[in-house]
């Protein structure tokens, strides 16, 4: 799951990034995009993908590092099929490194840069173990360092409303009832709402509305692992219908709820 909302905006976090491990022996991943940075590192075979137009190819020793919002697959381009590790990381926890800088982005999505591939294996390994927050945090500005080396962006800042952006943030991390609008988070930065939009992204690296949408998945994602049901899952995070949150997941995650349910349970997704 995502880091919990406590003082993200104001010290590194001390909560770990998503990580999954999986393999992928037929089918695909259709075409989705996350709100988070993916970080993941393929153990064995050739994972493939379409990223900005192009197909590209991560093989063990490489590592991808996908942008938050940037459209992406994932494919089997033989019988062997691959498998990978990969962590989840928020865009509030790069910021809690960067300070309001620009978000590091690699176009090319695979790297095979060692400062990179070794500041990402570290943080993925952290990810996987109980150690104290502060190894976390050690490995998270190793790896922003890291990526911000490849991207070859200057460190300019822009003058943006970091504490009010991280109040809505917080706000959207409670999973508001459906009918949340523009207006509502404009009461709760104190500031025009479509500044507030526009700060949003450059921090985050997403809008509003698809950090909230995320949220919602993520809760879903919760209640599946419980043992609800498609169906109430989808109610209870907040969709409007069984149908509407099949298509919203398989946006944000490029399969099903019911296969991702199934992978899950297996940790091997064959779709």
């Amino acid at each position: 799951m995502q880091p919990g909302p406590e003082n993200r905006n104001d010290s590194p976090p001390g909560a770990k990034a998503e990580l999954v491990e999986a393999c992928l022996r037929e089918g695909a991943f259709s075409p989705h995009r996350h709100d988070t940075y993916t970080i993941a590192l393929t153990t064995t075979g050739v994972q493939s993908f379409n990223y900005r137009g192009e197909n590209r190819r991560s093989l063990p020793g490489q590592v991808m590092v996908l942008h938050p919002d940037e459209v992406h697959d994932g494919y089997c381009c033989d019988e062997a099929g691959f498998s990978y590790r990969a962590a989840y990381l928020p865009p509030g926890d790069v910021q809690t490194v960067l300070g309001g800088a620009p978000l590091p982005f690699l176009s090319n999505g695979v790297s095979a840069d060692p400062a990179l591939v070794t500041a990402a294996l570290r943080f993925v390994e952290m990810c996987a173990t109980d150690s104290e927050p502060l190894g976390y945090q050690d490995a998270l500005q190793q790896l922003v360092s890291a990526m911000q080396g490849c991207a070859g962006q200057a460190q300019a800042k822009r003058t943006v409303n970091t504490r009010a952006v991280m109040r809505v943030r917080d706000f959207l991390d409670s999973v508001p009832d459906p009918g949340t609008g523009l207006d509502q988070l404009e009461a709760i930065a104190g500031y025009d709402r479509w500044q507030l939009s526009r700060d949003f992204r450059w921090l985050l690296g997403t809008s509003p509305y698809r950090y909230l949408q995320c949220r919602r998945i993520e809760r879903a994602r919760q209640l599946l692992r419980s043992g609800l049901p498609l169906a109430a899952a989808a109610h209870e995070a907040g969709f409007a219908d069984q149908s509407h949150f099949g298509r919203i997941f398989k946006r944000t995650l490029g399969t099903t709820p019911l296969a991702w349910r199934q992978g899950e349970r297996s940790r091997t997704i064959v779709l």
